[in-house]
């Protein structure tokens, strides 16, 4: 398109239009003026025309005053990188006021230095192509500004006047915000506020009123909000399921194993079932005492296909979040708890792994394709555990169902034996689950059983991902592995440093595999400390990611290893079933209408691996966060009625400010203010996790078990406080002053290297914002 030529005098709404969409370049007031040869009186007519324009809906104004036509895209804007598909990344505005969705913009990265990543923002020219944008980048920008979400509360402030403050629902912050500009919401509100200024101007303005945080089910909107989880499905994903749900499901192409008495046996809860199992005694001589065995995953990669609209929304997601009230599917529930779902006596698509398994446990060989299934029950871990016990079959069952579990229990004796022998890292730490009433009420907290059905199908499982990675490996195709590291040398010092204090050696010479860690845990199965122990050994374990590049699974042992078994809930297994559909020529004959015709990973996808295991690992650790968050909420709703009352408790972590516990049997974490600890001084000793008196009277330590008083339960952060019982109250007052000529002044920390904890508990390094709460 042509630019129009100059006109002279003021121009039109039209003529400004048309310049503003012809020109490649931002265009703001001063260009404007200058390609209509403005001067004087017309410059400032122009401005209240732009202002007209822009109120009559005709024009937006962008960052930096550029204009642009109302609803499309500027020419120079800030976008935020919002998904990684194969090799290509796509962003969306950062701010968007059209009542359209946001334009997704594919992004050149091309001659870029530092890969972009999901949730970086930039500042870009954006170019229309073909149907779409594009936009090339200028610079990467700083984060956006602070938000916070929380409660807004009525309190006094300065000189006694009455305030609105926000008081943040993450546990971790020690300080309240003056509120600037509490917009709509009213006090007791959940809302999301962008924090301004510096220092202790600091000041909150409400940007979005989200609820309230007490009504049913809230406790879980307070995660979503925090951690900015997707949890609403627009309309294009939504028909794009309805459509995938209405396709036809034949045995053209699968593997009719609709005879089988195969079963799935999950959570009692369970709303998505993407796995079932069968197992039968092998009858090949030359496999005397294995069995025959069949893992039949939920086949998602033949209704989600690549690069369409439910491909896009369950790659951003990354995975399903389960809250104790609600779970944030990956699939829209037409997929998920529908047609993807293995129910009982209903025909299913399934991705089949079969399994030859010898009398050792060894799994000997295995294949995989498309089949058809039908289960004969979906069976919670519970009932079948009892059947099996009991060897009695529930009324409800199909004659074939309790033979098929005892073939089941008999194989996985089998795959156990192996895994004893390769001897994974055996850190049996406790579950929390959060009952519900009906009405949304907690009935009970308790510490979920930990029952042989589950650890059947958990072998079962790692046996299916293992053949799964090893599959592809033998057609040297792409994998997304699992992937977890051997302990850093860093952090094996720092684990060898904590059990000093329990006068047990850990030597760094040793090669360490998962077996040592086995060892300290089975020295300490008869001591009270064990708890602390196998936490100890948790933090010193590395995060486990996603990725090409095979570095073998250190804590199950393996040395290849893949996500398999869930593709209803985590993309990852995803990937792995497209790739296998490619590398074995499983594609399924037909060509859907309305949909994208192949079901396999594509080379676009196979090449970009290595950025798509970095955005859902990253997607994983923040659902892992939310869910433990939301966890603490229920516990702490739980405790709001039991304040003032003495509960018995363990430390489970100490710093400078005080140690931290939780409730035996429940969970949950609170601080212990060192101001509330007695009038001697303390002292930090890193090494040892303790805080120990002056004098050496007082020592508290990780793993020690007192009676604490509850004084307060947050439901909306999660944190507890406590004291002690015999603590007076507004905590000690008579601390006798710091002596800087022994203790350090420099450093805050005393000739042995411990830290010395200040008067009011606080290092004195340590600077804060805000009201402290």
């Amino acid at each position: 398109m042509k630019k129009p030529k100059p006109q002279p005098g003021l121009p039109t709404r039209e003529q400004i239009l048309r310049f503003i969409e012809a020109s490649k370049d931002a265009v703001g007031k001063r260009e404007i003026a200058k390609h209509f040869a403005l001067h004087g009186n017309d410059k400032i007519a122009l401005k209240a025309l732009l202002k007209d324009m822009t109120d009559e809906g005709l024009v937006d104004m962008a960052p930096g005053r550029a204009f642009h036509k109302h609803g499309g895209l500027p020419r120079v804007t800030v976008l935020r990188v919002v998904a990684i598909e194969g090799s290509n990344l796509w962003a969306v505005p950062d701010r968007w006021e059209g009542t359209a969705p946001p334009p997704r913009l594919r992004v050149m990265e091309q001659g870029r230095k530092g890969a972009l990543g999901v949730g970086d923002r930039i500042l870009a020219r954006t170019e229309e192509r073909g149907n779409g944008h594009v936009a090339h980048p200028m610079k990467r920008l700083a984060a956006s500004a602070e938000t916070v979400i929380g409660v807004l509360v009525e309190d006094v402030g300065p000189g006694g006047k009455p305030m609105i403050w926000l008081r943040p629902a993450d546990k971790r912050a020690r300080f309240d915000f003056a509120v600037a500009d509490k917009g709509d919401a009213d006090i007791g509100d959940l809302v999301r506020a962008e924090l301004t200024g510096r220092g202790a101007a600091i000041k909150a303005k409400v940007i979005d009123r989200i609820g309230d945080p007490f009504a049913p089910k809230a406790l879980s909107m307070i995660a979503i909000a925090r951690h900015e989880i997707p949890h609403v499905f627009d309309g294009e994903t939504i028909a794009e399921a309805e459509r995938a749900a209405g396709l036809p499901l034949t045995a053209d192409g699968r593997e009719d194993l609709r005879d089988l008495p195969i079963v799935a046996i999950d959570p009692i809860d369970a709303r998505d079932h993407d796995d079932a199992v069968w197992a039968i005694a092998d009858e090949d001589p030359g496999n005397q005492g294995g069995y025959k065995a069949i893992v039949a995953i939920a086949d998602v990669s033949f209704y989600v296909r690549p690069d369409g609209d439910l491909d896009r929304e369950a790659r951003r997601r990354g995975n399903s979040v389960y809250f104790p009230d609600r779970v944030v599917p990956m699939l829209p529930e037409t997929l998920s708890a529908g047609v993807c779902s293995l129910k009982a006596r209903e025909d299913r698509a399934a991705m089949a792994c079969h399994l030859v398994i010898d009398k050792h446990g060894k799994v000997t060989s295995w294949r995989f394709n498309r089949a058809l299934v039908r289960l004969r029950a979906n069976i919670a871990y519970e009932h079948a555990q009892a059947a099996y016990d009991a060897d009695t079959p529930r009324d409800d069952w199909d004659a074939d169902v309790l033979p098929t579990l005892r073939s089941l229990w008999a194989c996985w004796a089998l795959l156990a034996k192996a895994r004893a022998a390769r001897a994974p890292l055996d850190l049996d730490l406790p579950e929390r689950q959060v009952i519900l009433d009906e009405a949304g009420g907690i009935a009970e907290i308790r510490v979920r059983d930990r029952l042989d059905s589950m650890r059947l199908i958990e072998d079962y499982m790692i046996a299916a991902n293992v053949a799964a990675a090893k599959a592809l490996e033998a057609k040297k195709s792409p994998v997304m592995y699992r992937i977890h590291e051997p302990p850093s040398r860093e952090k094996l010092v720092s684990l060898k440093d904590y059990l000093e204090t329990f006068e047990q050696s850990f030597a760094l010479g040793q090669v360490i595999t998962p077996a040592v860690f086995n060892r300290l845990i089975d020295g300490f199965s008869e001591d009270d400390r064990l708890p602390e122990i196998m936490q100890a050994i948790l933090r010193s374990q590395t995060q486990a990611y996603y990725g090409p590049a095979n570095a073998g699974h250190f804590g199950l042992a393996l040395g290849s290893y893949a996500h398999f078994t869930s593709p209803i809930r985590r993309y990852a297994d995803l990937i792995v079933h497209r790739a296998l559909v490619d590398s074995y020529r499983l594609e399924v004959p037909g060509k859907p209408r309305n949909l994208p015709a192949r079901t396999g990973l594509g080379e676009a996808d196979a090449k970009g691996l290595s950025r798509i295991g970095e955005a859902i690992s990253a997607l994983e650790r923040r659902a892992m966060e939310a869910e433990r968050e939301t966890v603490d909420r229920y516990v702490a709703a739980y405790l709001a009625g039991k304040t003032g009352e003495i509960v018995a408790a363990r430390i489970t972590g100490v710093q400078p400010f005080g140690f931290f516990a939780t409730v035996d049997g429940l969970g949950g974490d609170g601080l212990v203010p060192v101001s509330t600890l007695g009038s001697e001084r303390f002292f930090y000793d890193e090494a040892a996790r303790s805080l120990d008196s002056e004098h050496g009277r007082v020592s508290y330590s990780v793993g020690q078990r007192l009676d604490l008083r509850l004084m307060d339960a947050n439901p909306v952060s999660g944190a507890l406080r406590f004291e002690l019982p015999d603590a007076p109250e507004g905590g000690f007052r008579n601390r006798p002053p710091r002596r800087d000529g022994v203790k350090g002044k420099a450093t805050g920390k005393d000739k042995a290297g411990k830290h010395m904890v200040g008067k009011r508990g606080r290092p004195a390094n340590i600077k804060h914002k805000g009201r402290r709460r």
